[in-house]
């Protein structure tokens, strides 16, 4: 894809200012709906009618329908070309937000969502690719740095916004916001972007798709239902793992055995920058995505936190990962990109061992600097890994890989949150077991809060005190597990190789004002 664009770029200078407004623009909507709608639901669930169970169809439809249509990006940009694409995801994805915000029925906004996932699975991946197509080397650590605000800040924000949105207006404005923004994106697109000429002789593989959609889609219902029905206890569960095994045994021994024209670019994996950088992306995004679905439950159930709180004491944590990636765009022309992701993990889990030191009685400085700071850590990261993962990477590759880049952040905080919340259940069990083990009229402690008559309701507001202490234990125990984490993929920065000095003279042409 680049080099037709940079063509493109040799025959008219690009509008690098313009084209990137407009592709951010793209990108937030994708970003800003995987989390906006999550505060709605209760406002929802009453106004179609919905059972809990049903109501959560409305996130894991999106999340599903987009994990199986990302891997399409690189074949469909071949296909129909980048432009031309961008601007029908765009469209798709506009339309579709007005159809949920106008739905009467469960089964309307569900198939709603359907729809929206499958478009909007193009838009963070076509994003990152014409950044660094339109951008000269020297350039490419500021570009990763505007877009990764996209991807990051969008789901921190999301929930502000959202409740915002359904108190002030009602839970359909969630969807709404998006007609405005898309339209403005979908101008700049058709307006700025260079259109490059399609491959109609791009070949698809059917079967390869089919295993590894087969196989992300079912896993990704394992874990978005896996909690609700007790994991492998449940037959459902069962199903789904074994299908997801099966079908990606099928998909890898068809990529292996089938030659060059299959579904996923196996070269992809050869570059090692790439390969080391798509693990990186994927623990950044189990560690950014559990915390972030951690801490407004605390707060609000644990601590009584108001939603509107919750949000102002959480959404610091994006301003931080703003001004770091604002900040890395810079220094990466002057420092080792290695040492920026150094700095970058090691003061993501010093904000983790802050979270460790958690009690059940916090103040709101007690939750924003220890989330500023992980903002900030985790935004040191984010840009100077986009840059490293790609630096090596041929410009043949880049659509692919930008898919799977999207794809590996999505499925690891999607296992990121499963895991989490599932440690912390039982987690909160065995240590509510343990302290009520010591609870009972023979405990010298206990005996003077129930000598005076009130046996039962002394015993009842102690097990309130117990629960509460539990659930503080399984949050720190969760806290402490992404520590150790961020921790152990450190050394793995020796595995990346630094980027090159000299600049790809297409890729500075096709950028040129």
């Amino acid at each position: 894809m680049s080099a037709n664009l940079a063509r493109e770029g040799a025959a008219a200078p690009l509008n690098r200012g313009m084209i990137t407004l407009s592709i951010m623009l793209a990108t937030l909507l994708q970003t800003l709906d995987s989390t906006i709608a999550n505060v709605a639901l209760p406002h929802m669930q009453g106004t179609l009618s919905a059972s809990q169970d049903e109501i959560t169809w409305v996130l894991t439809s999106y999340i599903v329908a987009a994990a199986i249509a990302t891997p399409l990006t690189g074949w469909l940009s071949d296909r129909f070309g980048v432009k031309r694409l961008l601007a029908m995801s765009i469209a798709g994805f506009t339309l579709v937000s007005a159809l949920c915000g106008l739905s009467e029925t469960l089964t309307q906004i569900v198939a709603s969502r359907l729809l929206q996932g499958v478009f909007g699975a193009s838009l963070v991946p076509l994003s990152q690719s014409i950044l660094l197509d339109i951008n000269p080397r020297e350039r490419q650590g500021q570009a990763m740095a505007v877009w990764g605000m996209g991807v990051m800040v969008g789901p921190i924000l999301g929930p502000t916004l959202g409740g915002w949105l359904t108190d002030s207006y009602n839970w359909r404005w969630v969807f709404f916001i998006n007609v405005p923004i898309g339209a403005f994106a979908l101008f700049g697109v058709l307006t700025f972007l260079p259109q490059r000429a399609p491959r109609p002789d791009a070949k698809f593989d059917l079967f390869g798709f089919a295993t590894l959609g087969l196989a992300i889609g079912a896993l990704q219902a394992l874990l978005d239902r896996g909690e609700q029905l007790d994991w492998f206890g449940s037959l459902e569960i069962v199903t789904e793992a074994l299908l997801a095994g099966i079908s990606f045994a099928f998909f890898i021994v068809h990529t292996a055995t089938s030659g060059p024209n299959t579904f996923f670019r196996y070269q992809l994996l050869k570059d090692r920058n790439f390969a080391t950088g798509t693990f990186f992306i994927f623990v950044i995004g189990a560690v950014m995505y559990a915390t972030r679905a951690l801490l407004p439950p605390m707060l609000q159930n644990l601590m009584g936190y108001p939603v509107a709180t919750t949000g102002l004491v959480t959404a610091p944590s994006g301003v931080g990962t703003m001004v770091s990636m604002m900040l890395a765009g810079r220094l990466l022309r002057r420092i080792d990109a290695r040492l920026l992701l150094l700095a970058g993990f090691l003061i993501s889990a010093f904000a983790l061992w802050q979270m460790m030191q958690y009690t059940i009685v916090l103040s709101a400085s007690d939750i924003v600097w220890p989330g500023t700071i992980q903002g900030f850590g985790l935004g040191l990261v984010f840009v100077p890994l986009s840059a490293l993962a790609f630096s090596t990477l041929t410009p043949e590759l880049r659509a692919d890989g930008t898919a799977t880049y999207s794809l590996m952040r999505n499925i690891g905080s999607s296992i990121g949150i499963s895991i989490v919340q599932t440690l912390m259940t039982r987690g909160t069990q065995v240590a509510h077991a343990d302290l009520a083990a010591n609870i009972n009229a023979f405990n010298p402690a206990v005996q003077p809060m129930i000598a005076d008559g009130s046996r039962a309701s002394a015993l009842a507001l102690m097990n309130l005190n117990i629960t509460q202490q539990a659930q503080m234990i399984g949050y720190l125990n969760d806290f402490k597990l992404m520590f150790v984490a961020t921790l152990f993929v450190i050394p793995l920065v020796l595995l990346i190789r630094p980027a090159a000095k000299s600049s790809d003279n297409s890729l500075a042409h096709a950028a040129a004002d």
